[in-house]
């Protein structure tokens, strides 16, 4: 990480902050801002901070961290790491869906959760080992069959925006990128959803993953 990662860490178990801050503060890259015991003081001091990346633990009392996520989600710059020991599929489409940018579990190594902080800022989605099969699990228990028809039925610049998705960029990135206004991605992407019968990012993302498997390149 060339420039230094600014990190706010929120978990209602103070022995779990304090270890993740003792880990992060050894990386010479990544500087921790501040650290928050509930859902409701993440959302104040991500706000008040405006960190690059926030680890967020998403069973916290008054507000959870898939709700502070989704109040979050799109005001600023932050990134959100989900940090939990759940690994069941409706858990991990939740976090996905409120806007976290990556999954990391608790049993994770310090080295891991490092790699998945550099990967969200590198504007991609981080998903753990194990969780990537648990999303594909989940994504394939919909019974849901789509056939290359479906991907053929995309305009050229449905298939563009569906690659930048896929890649980890968020619309206003792809809006840069393509020199076209967030409104237009939005639309964009909502129609190849409708055309591919997916209804969330957590499914985007699984047929993603299933399109890699088969060999598919946009």
């Amino acid at each position: 990480m060339l420039n230094l990662v600014k990190v706010v860490i929120a978990d209602d178990h103070a022995l779990v902050r304090e270890g993740l801050k003792t880990i992060l503060k050894s990386q010479p890259g990544i500087s921790v801002l501040g650290m928050a015991e509930n859902g409701e003081e993440a959302v104040r001091l991500c706000r008040r901070l405006n960190p690059d990346v926030a680890l967020m633990d998403l069973s916290m009392p008054v507000k959870s961290g898939v709700q502070a996520i989704q109040e979050l989600s799109g005001e600023g710059r932050t990134k959100f790491l989900a940090l939990t020991a759940h690994v069941e599929p409706d858990h991990i489409f939740s976090a996905l869906d409120a806007g976290a940018s990556g999954y990391v579990l608790k049993t994770s190594s310090s080295k891991e959760l490092v790699m998945a902080i550099e990967t969200v800022m590198e504007g991609k989605v981080y998903l753990a080992p194990d969780i990537s099969a648990e999303v594909a699990k989940g994504f394939l228990q919909k019974e849901r069959s789509r056939s290359s028809d479906s991907l053929d039925s995309l305009t050229d610049r449905e298939r563009e925006i569906l690659k930048q998705v896929l890649a980890g960029y968020k619309n206003r990135e792809i809006a840069d990128l393509l020199v076209i206004s967030i409104k237009t991605v939005e639309k964009h992407r909502s129609n190849l959803m409708k055309k591919l019968g997916l209804r969330s990012k957590a499914e985007l993302m699984a047929y993603g993953e299933e399109l890699k498997e088969k060999g598919v390149f946009l």
